[in-house]
């Protein structure tokens, strides 16, 4: 279950020739796949590019009626092998992933694809996110573009350029028989905007219209094949890549009238740029502009004669490119030294080696450039020191509004989230016994790595939790922990960590975390699914008997030999704190699986709150429940907020006059999952917490039951009262 649903926007895709598309870039790219006449689609979910796994989802119905597969793949690597029906046969075909990191699953189909070269369109939609705070790791898709020798598209963030390019990446694809990487950064994810259409084209193979067996030996990797595949690269398919990106005039030049200096940058840097110039008054908001530019729509291979034709008139250009190493700026070196052009290329040494150019610091780079140059006739509004100036003020008054007005908010679990009590139960369980090492894993449960948890050692990367304890375990005087995401476990998880851990006799412990999907990502299927109908138990009903999951986490991890499984409901806290101390005491040898079921709440409220609302209007009896702090009896020790660190779990002022420090509070963001109230009583903390039942459309039974209650209460406040004026 998706954390948003695209049921009623896929409908745009149906659009024929001529009519005016509007939508987000995820949708625009969807249509362009569709009018480019795929075969077959498919990928592994992950920031930023997860929405257009759910776009694809929720267009199953109009990729039938074309003949189109769609497959949820497994992993960046069962993504990229569906490449390989490219390499025989003239199908067009297109995957997608989270870069860096997903390239890095990818790499062995990858370089095994760009070796063998394709027949059909092959195409690579990354979700590329340097700088941008989604991603883990600062790295770009060109180094490895570079080493594997496979184009990269990275077209201007405006829903007519990017449809234009992966129409065009498909021809490149099959003109130079390579696949090819296509660019998503998040902001043309997320652009809108408009396109005129095309008609959706069906592909010429499909299940429609079955392909018939091909071979060829001269396309298998293995030498002396690998000889002339190498050979092929070089001396047929990048001239044929270059020839290709010249003719159809993929790259853009727009010029301007001081042709003394230009300016280069990659297509996703465009709009950036463009704003840069518009503030020093050389540019206007559509894109006409009084510097000279060349956009790089194809950011490698590189085309000599474009740069040479560019630079040759200029003696100073500013290259932009983003990240460290400076490819770009060494490949462009390369070539105007060798054209023997005397063109002065200026990039890192104006702007900064490494982070993200935001819109300050491009204005402040190519202001500092255009300085350092001076053009006659070419006036700034800003200069450099003005622009410094301006950063610097409001960075100041910014960091005075924020820091009186504004609480600070860290990366953390959101509210109701089943990790959150597993994490309580450790920390519990660990001041008992002692710290211990956790190897922690991609997804929510990184978080717990920051306050007010405090627990994990490491993280290598996604499923690789249980893989990264296998050599300190023998250094350690305990168990190491492991824990890793149900998502985690299938993608890489099982491979690389349970059956390793078997063979290899890891005497450790493995927690899989268990909500039936792809909680991190947004929501998406997993092969452990978990209808909506039988989904896992939650606090208020965690001796729930049965579940229906498409596939057994608990059946593969005794499939792998396993031997010591346990199941827990995360939010039972006492039950995962005997499991864990069990886990790490038993003298039992081998690996200990303890598989933690809980649903992500935010998804399981996205889930019934339809279903309560139907169900209240339809005057049908209805429970909701929540959970409430008294007051008087709060401590304000806050201990409750230590130990579970919950959003909707903060503080308000104390309304006894005699008492200083504030009390407990539990805010309107609950979502009444019941976790404070069981950290509470579990780690034996205070009676402040309770929980409230409201009833709607109430039985006569319901009704009896509060009239009597009301009347208990009521004579004991009276008693009270008469005790008190004694």
């Amino acid at each position: 279950m998706a954390e948003r649903s695209f049921k009623s926007e896929v409908l745009k895709l149906r659009a024929g020739q001529g009519d005016v598309f509007k939508g987000e870039g995820i949708l625009a790219v969807t249509k362009a796949l569709l009018q480019s006449g795929v075969s077959y689609v498919g990928g592994y979910q992950g920031s930023p590019i997860s929405h257009l796994m759910d776009v694809l989802n929720d267009a199953r119905d109009i990729l039938e009626e074309l003949g189109v597969h769609f497959e949820s793949s497994g992993s960046e690597a069962t993504a990229a092998a569906m490449l390989s029906a490219s390499i025989n046969y003239p199908l067009r075909g297109a995957v997608t992933w989270k870069s860096v990191v997903g390239t890095n699953v990818a790499s062995d189909a990858l370089s095994n694809l760009a070796s063998s070269g394709v027949t059909g369109g092959a195409m690579v939609i990354v979700g590329e996110d340097y700088g941008e705070g989604s991603s883990i790791m600062q790295e770009r898709t060109y180094a490895f573009a570079m080493k594997a020798q496979m184009w990269l598209l990275d077209p201007r963030p405006n829903l007519t350029s990017m449809v234009a390019m992966v129409e065009q990446g498909f021809r490149l694809s099959e003109a130079s028989s390579t696949p090819v990487f296509y660019m998503m950064r998040i902001r043309e994810c997320h652009v809108t905007g408009e396109f005129i259409a095309g008609d959706n084209v069906a592909p010429t193979y499909s299940n429609l219209n079955k392909v018939q067996p091909k071979r060829e030996a001269e396309k298998i990797i293995l030498p002396p094949n690998v000889y002339e595949q190498e050979q092929e690269k070089v001396a047929s398919r990048w001239p044929a890549a270059v020839q290709y990106i010249s003719d159809n005039v993929l790259n853009e030049f727009f010029p301007g009238k001081y042709d003394e200096v230009g300016i280069i940058m990659c297509g996703g840097s465009y709009n950036t740029v463009i704003r840069a110039l518009e503030r020093q008054g050389l540019a206007d908001c559509f894109g006409n502009t009084d510097v000279p530019i060349y956009v790089l729509n194809v950011a490698y291979p590189l085309i000599p004669e474009e740069v040479i034709r560019f630079c040759e008139s200029k003696k100073q250009v500013l290259l932009i490119e983003e990240g460290q190493p400076e490819y770009i700026e060494h490949s462009m070196f390369s070539i105007l030294r060798k054209a023997d052009i005397d063109t002065r290329l200026y990039g890192k040494e104006i702007l900064p080696s490494a982070g993200e150019y935001t819109g300050q610091i491009t204005l402040l780079g190519i202001t500092e450039f255009l300085e350092r140059f001076p053009v006659e006739g070419l006036n700034l509004r800003l200069t450099s020191a003005e622009v410094r100036d301006f950063q610097k003020v409001l960075v100041a008054e910014d960091s005075q509004l924020l820091a009186e007005n504004v609480p600070p908010r860290p990366s953390g679990l959101c509210t109701g989230c089943p990790e959150r009590p597993m994490f309580s139960a450790i920390k519990q369980v660990q001041k008992d016994l002692g710290e211990f090492h956790i190897s922690s894993d991609i997804g929510c449960h990184s978080f717990a790595t920051l306050a007010p948890f405090n627990l994990g050692n490491t993280i290598m990367g996604y499923g690789l939790s249980l893989a990264s304890s296998s050599s300190i375990r023998t250094a350690l005087p305990h168990k190491a922990i492991s824990i890793m995401g149900d998502g985690g476990f299938w993608h890489n998880g099982l491979t690389s960590g349970v059956t390793s851990a078997v063979f290899n006799k890891h005497d450790g412990v493995l927690i899989i975390v268990n909500n039936g999907y792809a909680a991190a990502t947004g929501g998406q299927d997993i092969p452990s699914l978990v209808q909506p109908n039988r989904l896992i138990a939650t606090t208020m009903d965690t001796d729930k008997a049965s579940r229906l999951d498409q596939q057994s986490i608990d059946e593969a991890c005794r499939g792998a030999g396993v031997k010591w499984i346990r199941t827990v409901s995360t939010y039972s806290i006492d039950k995962m704190k005997a499991t864990l101390r069990e886990a790490l005491t038993t003298g039992e040898p081998g690996l200990k699986v303890i598989i933690a079921e809980g649903e992500c709440m935010l998804n399981r409220q996205r889930r019934i709150k339809p279903l309560i609302k139907k169900s209240i209007n339809d005057g049908r009896r209805t429970v909701r429940s929540r959970f409430v702090i008294d007051a008087e009896t709060c401590t304000g020790d806050h201990a409750c907020i230590r130990l579970s660190g919950c959003p909707s779990l903060t503080i308000k002022p104390n309304p006894d006059p005699l008492r200083e420090d504030p009390v407990s509070y539990v805010d309107n963001s609950c979502v009444g999952c019941g976790v404070c109230g069981e950290n509470v009583h579990s780690a034996v903390l205070c009676p402040s917490f309770s929980r409230v039942d409201l009833i709607y459309n109430p039985s006569a039974w319901d009704r009896f039951i509060a009239r009597v209650r009301r009347r208990v209460i009521s004579w004991m406040q009276d008693d009270q009262l008469a005790a008190n004026s004694l």
